[in-house]
Parts: structure tokens; sequence; C-alpha cells
């Protein structure tokens, strides 16, 4: 039995699950008949959706879904992946300046003593210099509810140890069985600059003596030459070697033969 193709069960979408993961809907997942385009590439109104993706086309743009509930949606033509990174952007400097901001909590008793006031105080200028606000608070308790100026005078005097680094953003309130003051940090003041230092005046020079003027009519004085003049480099020559012509051995003269003796003559014979 021949298998035709398998259906396509409930209409199912291949771009689904990009949609979904997607936070904006852009060009041809916009399936209205009909938006409405703001910003500045184009003038504000309301299109026809195939009109607006040609206009984005034409520009390179995306064509951005931004409110979607509005009817028709609202949507601008604008480079996708650079909105994503400037709203990214803006979302981390947001959490980075609320970390900064954080709200430090210091708590306060009627009988708060001495000791534990400055050692409370010095935590309080530690935070406000680091840039963080500082919620102080008297807790009552019971009976104590009774010595509310108690509670008062304790967050003022703890104004003036801050005056310096903190400033008290409003008069100590109650809230329920809480005395509360809120102190912010002060900007941080330019150091003021000293007198400049004054600079090393250098010694003038002296003027040049003016020569006196030649008479006219005299010869310049000459000019007086150097006593040495400069001498030009030897001129080096070629090195000739010689070489030494090895000895002839003469050959030994022969000796003289020595000369034949007179034999002398035999008397007997010629007789």
């Amino acid at each position: 039995m021949q298998q035709g193709p398998r259906p396509n069960f409930r209409g199912r979408n291949p771009n689904f699950r990009r949609e979904q993961q997607q936070e904006h809907r852009t060009n041809r997942m916009i399936r209205v008949p009909e938006v409405r385009l703001v910003g500045d590439n184009v003038e504000p109104g309301v299109y026809r959706t195939d009109d607006a993706l040609r206009m984005a086309e034409d520009l390179a743009l995306d064509l951005v879904e931004i409110s979607p509930n509005a009817v028709p949606p609202v949507c601008r033509i604008i480079d996708y992946n650079k909105f994503l990174y400037e709203k990214k952007k803006k979302e981390k400097e947001m959490k980075a300046n609320a970390h900064k901001s954080e709200v430090k909590e210091i708590r306060f008793t009627p009988n708060t003593d001495d000791h534990d006031f400055d050692f409370k105080a010095k935590h309080a200028e530690k935070f406000l210099k680091e840039g963080n606000k500082v919620k102080t608070y008297v807790q009552f308790k019971g009976r104590a509810i009774m010595f509310k100026e108690r509670g008062e005078l304790i967050l003022l005097k703890f104004a003036e140890r801050l005056a310096e680094v903190g400033a008290l953003e409003g008069m100590p309130l109650m809230e329920g069985k809480r005395m509360i003051a809120i102190f912010a940090p002060k900007s941080a003041k330019k150091k003021p600059q000293g007198p400049k230092e004054p600079k090393e005046e250098r010694p003038e020079r002296p003027e040049r003596a003016e020569r006196p003027e030649r008479p006219a009519g005299e010869a310049p004085a000459p000019r007086p030459q150097p006593s040495e003049q400069p001498q030009a480099a030897p001129v080096r020559r070629p090195i000739e070697i010689k070489y030494a012509k090895p000895p002839q051995h003469k050959q030994p003269t022969p000796a003289p033969s020595p000369a034949p003796e007179d034999k002398p003559a035999d008397n007997n014979g010629s007789n």
C-alpha cells in the first residue's frame, strides 16, 4: 500500500521555535494586514504590511513590531541587531546603577549608648562614601513608644555627624513603631586647588656688544685662518708580496787530472 506525504498536523509552522525564541516579531513574522509605522526613516502613518516590508527592504533594514497589542500594531523600520544591542546595553547600565544606589539600613533603639552610636556612624559614613543611601530608624518596642522625642534627637544627632558626607532627605517621620530618616550621599566636591608654584625664571642672556662701525674706504680685516689645515687621508697603496727564490745548487767542478810524469830515458837501449 502506497503511503502519501506525511500531513502537516495542526498547521505546524516551521518557524514556530524561532518566533518563540525571538523577543519581537520581525519582517515576514508580522502577519497582520496593516501596521502603523513610526520613526525617523519614514513618514508616520498606517501602511499595508506588504508595503511596509517593501520599504524596509529598500532601506536594507528590518520591519520590527514594537507594540503588538495596539490596533493596528505599531512597527518601526530599524536595524534589529543594533536595536537589540542598544537595549541590552541600557539594561546593563540600569543594573549597574541600581547596584550602586543600594539602600543600607541602620537600626537604633531609644537607649542606644555612645559607643554603639559611634560604631554605627562609622559604618554609615562608609556607605555614603561608596555612593549608597542610608536608611536609619529608631525601633520602639512596647512602652518605649512614649519616648518619641528621644528617637528624634538620636536621628538629628546622627544627621549632624554625617553632615560632611551625607544630606538628610527630610525630617524624621513615624511609620508604625519606627521613626525613619533617610540620608543621601553628597556629590564629590572638587578639591580646592592651592596656589600655583611660581615658575623658575631663567636668567636673561646678556645682550651682544655692538660692533664698532668700520670707516668708509677701509678694507675689511682678513679673516684668521686656521693654523692647521685638515690633511687629506693618505692614499693606501697595494702591498707587493715578494716571494723568495729557491736556492740553486751549483754542480761541483771536476778536479783536474794529474799531468803524466816524464819517464827517464833507458841508457841501455840507446847503446
